[in-house]
This record gives C-alpha cells, structure tokens and sequence, in this order.
C-alpha cells in the first residue's frame, strides 16, 4: 500500500527583491489620466478628463468583428496585418492625400497608436541620441525615448495658441538630434501645423540624418473647414517620416487598440524588426471588420463636422462663464483658462473641481516636463450632448473669486 504524502500548507508573505535597482524612468509615477480617473469613480463625478467618448461604437462596425470572429478569424494576424486592412489603408491616403504608400512594404498595423510610437522611438533611438518633443506633449514619447537610453529635448510651445517657435527649434539641434516628434491635431492644446509650419520642418531638417514621427491619431478630428496637413503632402519630410494613426481615436472605440504606421521601406524594415518583438500582431477579425468598413468613406469624412457640433456645443454653453474658452481646431479637447476664478495651481484647481463640483479634467501641467502652470485644464468633449450639458451647468455655475 502507497502511503499518502503529507503536505504541509503555510501562509508567507512575498518578501521584496533586496538587490540593487536603478529605475530607467525615476521622475514617472502614476499618470495623471489614471489618477483624475480613480478621483471621478471616487466622488461620482462626470468624467471629462480621460480622452475617450460615452456613446457607442457604430452596430455595424460591431457587427462586422462579430462576423469576422464567427468565421474563424480568430487566430495570429500576419506580424505586417492584414493584407485587406494594408490595402485598403494604402487606398484611403492615395485618395484622401495623394500619397502612395505601399501596402506590404510600408504599412504596419499595430495594437494601438501608444505600441505603434513606443516601437518606432525603440527602432531608432540609441544610447545618447537625442529627440525633440514639443510642450506640453502626449505623455507617451519623452519615457519611450529615456527607457531606450536617449536624451530628451524640449522645445516649448508657445501660449496661448501654442504654436512652435520656429526660431528656436534650429538651435536645438545638434549632432546628436535624431528624432522630431510633430503632433497635429495637437493634444491636449488642439492645435494644428499649418503649410507653412510643415515646410518650415522640411527646410530645418534638409541634408540632414533626422527622423519625424508624426503622430497624426486625430487626422479626421480637425474643424472650421481647415486642411490637415499630413506629413505624406510633403514628399521631401515624407521620406523621412514615420506617419502614426489610430483606429480606436477614428471609430470611437479605444479599447480596441488597433492603430497604424506607415513609412518608407527603409524605414519600416527596422520598424518590423522591433514591432515583432514587441507584440508581434494586433487583434484579428478587428482587422478584418476595419478593413470592410473603410470601403465606405462616409465612416470616417464627416467626422470634423460631427466633432466640431460637440465643441461649439461645449463652448456655447460656458460663454457667459468665468472661465476662458481657448482655440481648439482639432481632436476632441477643449483647454478652458481658470484664472478668473482661482489663482490656485492647475493641479490642486482640477482636484478641488472633481472634488467639490463633480467634474474631472486634465491639468495641462501635467503635460510638461517642469509642471508649467498657465491655470488650464482640459476637458474632454467626446461625449454625449446630455453628457455636455449636464457638465455645463455646472461649470457656468462656478463664479468669480
């Protein structure tokens, strides 16, 4: 007879690694969009500070990744993509901006346009290289630049209507410069480049071994009948320029996280040697579903409009405010100055408002590298019109110190 082993069951507690670790990004902490977050859950506040919208996702849309999963799409996408999403993202910029870019060698799908920056910063940053970034910045480029050992350089834009200081940037350059990160439509300013500022880039970086990564996630979110101005309309910064999209900031669905690079050959092929690595693939049938969808353009050209209704909404009803309604041409966010009302800085402004009055924002502050403090908070109007006029009343509420 096999006599039982007897197992003896103890509660312990996981002690902590007691070596020696040196943090590659020491100054980040928890960001500030999971924090304004966490406040809103906590007081039951309207949450306008995290950018991503309260009303559905279009049925059809849904429908299409149902029926893709349902066909058994279900498995690894090609490292590249789809070749129907790559096609059919190849079609829409030959159309929408004349650009040719080739469906299997310079188009990659991504999970998300956050993998898609953080890959192309990893593809070509080094040890010392320096990259310039324009303030206030996503909060995604400056720690995928530092985690991958280079310096990071900040040229400030310039308040209020946060425009680049084209006098400053070539003073910024040297050497050591490898990588210009533009952003337009611009968050969290919503600000846009013009012609002028993108052939200012292009004569900047003539004959010379710098890269642009253009994160263009909000191209169809742009208002007052102004012309994006993609970074593929100038063929001489085209060549050097990694062009970076979303699909979730398109069709209203985040969470999806299916985003898109495209770029020269050359370009792309160390692109794809680190996008394997990273994640490999990004979600199937959503891939398919995308791809069907973008055979109607009707998806995706009335979008300006459709935002724009929001923000002129939004900014209607706080006209008689005290606060100040700032210039937004693009994205979904709207920069209101509170300086009227509290001399507080923009940090301690937005908890007090989340916390008192039930209305989460963004400092812009935390935007910035140095915490610049212009009392602006950002807020976000890709919400439903009950969800705005609710938010409204109470902020035109708040009076005057």
């Amino acid at each position: 007879m096999v006599k039982k082993s007897t197992f003896v069951s103890k509660l312990w507690h996981m002690e902590s690694f007691n070596g020696t670790i040196t943090s590659k990004l020491p100054q980040t902490g928890t960001s500030v969009f999971a924090v304004m977050s966490q406040l809103a859950r906590e007081h039951n506040a309207i949450n306008l500070s995290q950018g991503f919208p309260d009303f559905p996702v279009s049925e059809e849309l849904i429908d299409l990744v149902h029926y893709y999963m349902r066909k058994g799409y279900n498995q690894y996408a090609p490292m590249q993509g789809v070749p129907e999403l790559r096609t059919a993202l190849s079609q829409m910029f030959q159309k929408n901006y004349g650009a040719r870019y080739d469906a299997d060698k310079e188009i990659n799908i991504t999970a998300g346009a956050t993998q898609a920056l953080f890959t192309a910063i990893s593809a070509f940053i080094r040890e010392g290289d320096e990259a310039i970034i324009f303030e206030p910045a996503y909060d995604s480029y400056a720690p995928a630049v530092l985690t991958n050992g280079g310096m990071v350089k900040y040229a400030s834009l310039q308040f209020p209507d946060f425009s680049i200081n084209w006098d400053e940037l070539p003073r910024m350059i040297t050497s050591r410069t490898r990588l210009i990160i533009i952003n337009s439509p611009h968050n969290p300013t919503g600000s846009i480049l013009s012609d002028e500022d993108m052939l200012r880039l292009e004569r900047i970086t003539r004959n010379t071994d710098i890269l642009i990564i253009s994160d263009e996630v909000y191209e169809h979110l742009i208002f007052d009948n102004i012309k994006h101005q993609s970074v593929c309309l100038y063929p001489e910064l085209a060549s050097r320029s990694l062009l970076i999209g979303s699909f979730g900031k398109t069709f209203h669905a985040t969470g999806w996280k299916t985003g898109f690079v495209l770029a020269p050959e050359n370009l792309m092929n160390e692109f794809r040697k680190v996008h394997q690595f990273v994640v490999f693939a990004g979600n199937t049938p959503i891939q398919y579903a995308v791809a069907n969808y973008l055979q109607n353009a009707d998806h995706y050209k009335n979008l300006g409009s459709f935002f724009q209704q929001k923000r002129d909404l939004f900014a209607q009803a706080l006209k008689n405010s005290a606060f100040k309604i700032l210039p937004c041409h693009g994205t979904y966010f709207q920069l209101l100055d509170y300086s009227n009302l509290s001399q507080l800085p923009e940090m301690e402004f937005a908890r007090w408002l989340v916390q008192e009055h039930k209305i989460a924002a963004i400092p812009v502050s935390s935007f910035y590298q140095r915490k610049e403090n212009h009392q602006v908070l950002r807020f976000c109007f890709a919400k439903t019109e009950e969800t705005l006029l609710e938010a409204t009343a109470v902020l035109s509420q708040l009076k005057t110190e």
